[in-house]
């Protein structure tokens, strides 16, 4: 059964859930509500696994600090009335909800036109602009892999498979073997330059799968200015998430 443990890092207590279970390595994971989790194998003693945590106690205590901060200014979840903002590659487009004979959603890059038989329709509502979301999620992270592929056909890389998910943690990820991409949705809401960047930094998986000093050398021979993507991507994130 998991076990509620507690240690302290530099006079911060860090309390985390310890599940004991056939697992190669001491694994280590903070969700979004701040909680910590670890995972490790039963003949691995707790007070080894304590001064594991303790060990990545600034790593820990920053991602706190940072899940904090992102519910803190975290927007309130959307009601799908008009004039409320959702940002489409770093741009906000104004939401504009009008009774219409049929059912219809575009945009012109500043309002969001919602048509609907029923302006008062909440669920209606949520999945005609979730739909319309996913579409340009599909459409533009599909044209930026298609611009940044023949980079790597010459290494051998088939075309990968696009996956679109919603994760709390991670702007995207890769299976190299599978040739599949996954992508966080809601990198939509972020500039193309930085949506570019993650692509790019996924594909590079498929050369290097592991995050070795040979992988970044591969990502910055690449894109030279790869580091401040990131940075604005990360310093945003806040704000989109």
């Amino acid at each position: 059964m998991p076990q509620q443990r507690t240690v302290f890092y530099e006079g911060n207590e860090i309390s985390y859930q310890l599940e004991q279970k056939p697992v190669k390595n001491l694994n280590l994971r903070i969700h979004k509500d701040c909680k910590v989790y670890v995972s490790a194998n039963p003949e691995v003693p707790v007070n080894k696994v304590d001064e594991f945590v303790v060990s990545k106690g600034q790593y820990i205590c920053s991602a706190q600090k940072k899940f904090g901060e992102m519910a803190l200014y975290s927007p309130k979840p959307k009601q799908y009335v008009s004039g409320e903002t959702f940002y489409i590659l770093g741009k906000g487009v104004r939401l504009k909800v009008e009774q219409a004979s049929h059912n219809t959603i575009s945009s012109d890059g500043v309002y969001l036109n919602l048509c609907i038989k029923d302006p008062q329709d909440f669920e209606k509502k949520k999945r005609m602009v979730s739909h319309f979301l996913d579409y340009q999620c599909d459409t533009t992270f599909g044209e930026i892999m298609s611009e940044i592929y023949p980079v790597f056909q010459k290494y051998g890389v088939a075309v990968p498979v696009l996956r679109l998910r919603n994760m709390e943690t991670r702007w995207g990820s890769c299976l190299p073997r599978k040739g599949i991409i996954t992508l966080n949705k809601r990198l939509l809401e972020a500039p193309r330059y930085c949506i570019e960047y993650v692509v790019m930094h996924e594909f590079c998986h498929f050369i290097h799968p592991d995050h070795s000093k040979h992988f970044y050398a591969f990502l910055t021979m690449l894109m030279p200015d790869w580091k401040e993507r990131k940075r604005i991507l990360d310093q945003s994130a806040t704000f989109w998430l």
